[in-house]
């Protein structure tokens, strides 16, 4: 770690206010916040931070950065840089590699491999299956952020659909709960009223008929059900309708166990976009309507949606484009969610300090993340810089992806990253990944 960094006249954006000041780092975390702050070492680097926003970094609690066995969509090298380029200086990732992530053993390799190239800070999520109850028993919570439930069938075999298996998991695994939640005999039954309508051409506006309202309420609220019946600690994946939005308190986070979240892209698209990006927007749980999207933003902002993060989830674009029924779902976004978000600052749809709290605070208090998430004296200097005036275009020369596409090309963002500090250091600067590696494996108060 570097010995000092001092960032003179920021803004800083923390626990609900914004302030001008100055932040001394020095082992890798915040030593001093205060007005002004005076170089005291000839070796400190300093950063003026004149005229932008200091945020802490994002914690994008869903990603898929498809390492192991899926490393020509994306790999945790690549998609940890792509991460820090777009402000994201923690990530937790899903369990459906190649090997699935099951097993402690598979869950561990995964670690391994990100203490040794990842340049974000890294968590992993360990998957459920119907017969690994044993195995999610043995798992540390304090070593690892939950377990995930495919409780849709877009992760193939790991779809956990028999209610004993489930009944088992959320009366007995005393760990953070995460669902996907989509009914798959509801989306069957639609997928193959389409195929006799279309055939092989369904058009992709059908996606969000298949992957249909009905399919995540029923799952959702099945979800929501069980957690209750065992008061298990539950957090509800990516919801993308209108109607899951009221399975949800408005408490304040710190007093409830069942929470949700939402993704950039339900927040960004709608069903009127499948016209012009086609498979691009073809996630799981789909893009729907303008109302839905509506009522996910009034979710957002009156408390019931506790996270914003990504499902940053690359497949490339050989892949992306082919006919329905083989272009897989998913898409990157994990360089231009907070971009985006900016956007709707700056056009009024929530405040600055709002989206901190959904993006960096909440999702450390939710996952007991130890001294991340907040500008503090103490804990680890994860921050990100953001010049609220200096518009950039999305496209293929500033794509960090390794599958080099992105549904936001050709955007403009009125605001740019320009330095992302991981542990007290600088990993990006000015449009540059730097070759740094000290990023941390997270850990989890709990």
């Amino acid at each position: 770690m570097s010995a000092s960094i001092l960032i003179k006249n920021a803004r800083i954006v923390n626990e609900g206010q914004t302030i001008s000041g100055d932040i001394y780092i020095e082992n890798g975390r915040i030593d001093k916040i205060d007005s002004s702050l005076s170089q005291q070492k000839p070796e400190t680097k300093v950063i003026d931070a004149a005229g932008k926003f200091l945020l802490p970094g994002v914690i994008d609690d869903q990603v898929h950065f498809r390492e192991p066995g899926l490393t020509h969509k994306g790999d945790i090298a690549s998609e940890s840089a792509a991460a820090v380029a777009g402000g994201t200086t923690s990530f937790i990732e899903q369990p459906n590699t190649v090997p699935q992530a099951t097993t402690l053993e598979e869950l561990e390799k995964k670690y391994d491999r990100a203490s040794k190239v990842s340049v974000a800070n890294y968590g992993f999520n360990l998957g459920a299956t119907n017969d690994n109850l044993e195995e999610l028993l043995k798992a540390d919570k304090t070593r690892i952020p939950g377990v995930k439930i495919f409780m849709g069938s877009s992760t193939g075999n790991m779809l956990v659909d028999n209610l004993t298996a489930l009944e088992k998991i959320f009366s007995q695994v005393d760990n953070q709960l995460i669902t996907h939640c989509e009914d798959e005999a509801t989306i069957r039954a639609n997928y193959e009223f389409a195929l006799e309508k279309y055939g092989e051409n369904i058009p992709f506006d059908q996606h969000p008929i298949i992957r249909s309202e009905e399919a995540c309420y029923l799952s959702s609220s099945s979800a929501v059900e069980l957690a209750k019946k065992h008061g298990s600690r539950l957090h509800v994946f990516h919801i993308s309708t209108g109607r899951e939005t009221h399975l949800f308190s408005k408490a304040p986070l710190g007093k409830k166990k069942i929470t949700s979240e939402a993704c950039v892209h339900h927040l960004w698209f709608d069903d009127s976009f499948y016209a012009e990006k086609g498979s691009l927007i073809k996630w799981n749980p789909s893009v729907k309507t303008a109302a839905d999207k509506e009522e996910i933003w009034k979710a957002v902002l009156d408390g019931r949606i506790d996270v914003i993060a990504t499902d940053h989830a690359p497949h490339t674009l050989e892949e992306k484009n082919n006919t329905y029924p083989t272009a897989p779902s998913g898409g990157p976004l994990v360089q231009h969610g907070l971009p985006a978000m900016m956007e709707s600052v700056r056009k009024g749809r929530m405040t600055m300090e709002m989206m901190v709290q959904k993006m960096c605070h909440n999702p450390a208090l939710l996952f007991g993340i130890v001294d991340r998430g907040f500008v503090r004296e103490g804990y680890y200097a994860d921050l990100v810089l953001v010049d609220p005036s200096s518009p950039w275009t999305v496209t293929k020369d500033n794509i960090l992806y390794k599958c080099k596409w992105s549904p936001f090309e050709g955007t403009t963002f009125t605001s740019r990253i320009t330095h992302t500090l991981v542990n007290g250091e600088v990993v990006y600067e000015n449009g540059k990944v730097l070759p740094v590696k000290n990023a941390m494996r997270l850990a989890y108060n709990r």
